[in-house]
């Protein structure tokens, strides 16, 4: 199969270029790029007025899958990723049974088969059952083909076992994804410990209880020359922390989502559950200084951790909802309209986050558009205004709290291993 792509500006993240160019496509590789290309034998894309880049990264998922799949399965998520333009995401352990063994890797590859046509990667438990009490087996589990290790949605406690654990993963080249919370002190509160909480009368998540996390995976990074990649960063201080050690040179790395250079606790008064999400949506001190991390280079990706729930969990109001939203279908827009059509970063500088670095920090051979090159890439509108329509999603998760706003910048087509997986305005 072949496909033709003309017209559109390719992004070179690296680069940091914009260059107007066609891209040829022969089977599941990218065998020509440059001005003026023709084959009769191939599928014509016109993709004037479009950018093209390599295809989107999201290296924090939730399919809910196994045991939670009325909320989200591997098949409908990775449908939901190719809406969104992404072509390749990892999926947390954190399902029912948890992703601990070889075997439920296998598991996850399997039913990705079924999906989309995207690449769905596990990423495989830090401790077994997600307990904190006893190590997963890492050379395993890297041979069962796990992308890297996490207990998301909970934090590693034990701060000996934490060592241990990077330890392990750095001699299987491994990275370990923590989930920054003091357990002891965030509980089950439902939103951010301050103006907000105190006027809605609740217990809050102090922000304190993600930095002294950071800190300490920080410092054990460092100690015992391991990776650690800190998730959804949300405080300006857990930014400061993670900018300091990186000029240390130690091997720490950091993504955000959206919600957190976008939303501020506030929006839990609008907009209730729908915006609970765990790191909660922080004061707009924390939002400014989370914006300039991801300006300055010091966070390192953008990501969703796509958290779908169902209509009636999300109903049950904001103390007893469980947290998350679904992100995967509207992650490059909100990104595109926070930063892009702010003149807060250039595109070149918005991909990179979303493509070349994460891949980077996974050990992946993808995230750049050279021949030779696995054809994964997504083309998008960048100044196509739309309304967010939760009930159209392909996702089965419909709570965010984006939904109604007016975003720019749309996915036009998804191409994974040289496919198209989606098409605005047709089908898969």
């Amino acid at each position: 199969m072949k496909l033709l792509i003309k017209n559109g500006t390719l992004i070179d993240p690296v680069l940091e270029t914009m260059q107007k160019t066609d891209i040829l496509v022969e089977d599941d590789l990218i065998s020509a790029i440059g001005e003026g290309l023709e084959d009769a034998e191939a599928r014509v894309i016109d993709a004037e007025g479009c950018a093209i880049s390599a295809g989107l990264i999201d290296m924090h998922v939730h399919f809910r899958d196994p045991g939670f799949t009325y909320k989200e399965d591997i098949i409908s998520g990775s449908h939901a990723a190719a809406h969104g333009g992404f072509t390749t995401v990892t999926c947390m352990p954190n399902t029912k049974p948890t992703i601990d063994t070889p075997e439920w890797v296998k598991y996850v590859y399997d039913r990705a088969e079924e999906g989309s046509g995207i690449h769905v990667l596990p990423i495989a438990a830090v401790s077994k059952g997600q307990l904190g009490e006893e190590l997963t087996d890492a050379e395993a589990l890297k041979k069962a083909g796990a992308a890297a290790l996490s207990d998301d949605g909970r934090q590693v406690m034990n701060a000996n076992l934490m060592r241990d654990a990077l330890i392990c993963a750095s001699r299987q080249n491994m990275v370990i994804l923590s989930h920054c919370e003091d357990e002891n002190m965030v509980k089950n509160y439902a939103v951010n410990e301050g103006r907000i909480s105190r006027q809605l009368g609740l217990p809050g998540r102090p922000a304190i209880a993600e930095e002294l996390m950071v800190m300490r995976d920080a410092m054990l990074a460092e100690e015992t020359q391991s990776a650690v990649h800190i998730c959804h960063i949300s405080t300006g201080k857990a930014v400061d922390i993670v900018r300091k050690f990186k000029k240390k040179g130690v091997k720490i790395t950091c993504e955000t989502c959206p919600q957190y250079f976008t939303l501020t606790h506030s929006e839990v008064l609008t907009q209730g559950a729908a915006a609970r999400v765990n790191p909660p949506l922080r004061n707009t001190r924390d939002m400014q200084a989370v914006l300039e991390g991801v300006k300055d280079g010091t966070i390192d990706c953008i990501v969703t951790d796509h958290a779908p729930h169902s209509e009636e969990e999300k109903a049950r109001g904001l103390e007893k909802a469980p947290s998350g939203m679904v992100g995967l279908e509207t992650s490059l827009a909100i990104t595109l309209t926070q930063l892009y059509h702010t003149g807060e970063m250039t595109l070149p500088q918005i991909l990179a986050k979303m493509t070349v670095n994460p891949a980077h920090i996974l050990g992946l051979e993808k995230g750049r558009v050279a021949v030779g090159c696995d054809a994964d890439l997504t083309i998008f509108d960048p100044n196509e205004e739309w309304v967010v329509d939760a009930s159209k999603f392909a996702s089965k998760g419909r709570n965010t709290p984006f939904n109604g706003k007016t975003l720019k910048g749309r996915v036009k087509y998804t191409i994974a291993a040289g496919k198209v997986v989606y098409e605005d305005g047709g089908e898969e």
